[in-house]
């Protein structure tokens, strides 16, 4: 088992109900098969993360197949780079409800998903039971060092430093990030001066950079489809009425996607 305790940093080990360490901390496994491994003291707030409502609205939008090409793009750079090992450990960063780790599971790997939201991990684990799914923050990765082959981090936050840490020398990690013109159109609803996204460049120490690409493409949604796409972002806090009505009765709504992949590789200093 590659989980460490989040409290001593000691080895998890596997237990009926849960999981142990040797200075008897201990993590009940939940009845839908995931663990909590994030301690209140470093929670911030009493439910972090994405609430029932945005992962419900997440889970329709992408079941409809609107972000596939992005779920495909990753899954064949994760192919492509993953390092040569017997049995690669892969990791979810921010997993949500668990679309996206489901593409990244083969027979000769482990997968985990990980996210701060204990209703994301809820809703993952009881769907995709063959995937591990904890509880727990990027900035307090849950695994011993050196033990993963690939990190994949699509949107969420995370410290450089955890992801150096777990990750085997040579093993990747694959971010998602938003390009300039992602969403164009959600903000010309909602802002009366649109700019477009910062494309801040993200430097990494201990990495190397193997690629980076854009994805971009359009979209045309239903009304039902822009209103569950506008609850999933962080633009839903900025909306006003008037915005959630308009989407509301559109007939359909039109607007661009686009994303900066980049793929890392962990140097071997």
């Amino acid at each position: 088992m590659l989980y460490i305790c989040p409290l001593c940093h000691s080895p998890l080990t596997a237990e009926l109900n849960g999981y142990a360490c040797e200075n008897r901390h201990r993590f009940d496994r939940a009845k839908e098969g995931y663990v909590n491994l994030l301690p209140v003291q470093h929670k911030g707030s009493k439910d972090p993360g994405d609430s029932p409502e945005m992962i419900q609205a997440r889970r329709r939008f992408l079941e409809e197949g609107h972000y596939q090409p992005l779920r495909d793009q990753v899954a064949e750079l994760l192919d492509h780079y993953l390092p040569a090992t017997s049995a690669p450990n892969i990791v979810d960063l921010g997993c949500g409800e668990g679309y996206y780790t489901s593409a990244w599971v083969k027979s000769e790997r482990q997968v985990y998903g990980v996210d701060v939201s204990k209703f994301a991990i809820k809703s993952a684990a009881k769907r995709y039971p063959h995937i591990e799914f904890s509880v727990a923050s990027g900035y307090r990765l849950p695994f011993a060092a050196a033990s993963l082959a690939a990190i994949i981090r699509i949107y969420a936050p995370s410290k450089g430093e955890e992801l150096m840490r777990a990750l085997c020398p040579n093993g990747i990690l694959i971010t998602v990030t938003p390009a300039a013109r992602h969403l164009y159109q959600f903000k010309a609803l909602i802002y009366q001066d649109v700019q477009l996204h910062e494309e801040k460049e993200e430097a990494l120490e201990g990495f190397e950079c193997l690629l980076e690409k854009r994805l971009h493409y359009p979209l045309t949604l239903s009304a039902s489809s822009a209103t569950q796409l506008l609850q999933m972002t962080p633009f839903a806090w900025r909306a006003s009425e008037q915005v959630w009505q308009t989407l509301a009765e559109c007939d359909s709504f039109a607007c661009e996607t686009d994303f900066k992949i980049t793929v890392w590789r962990r140097t071997e200093a």
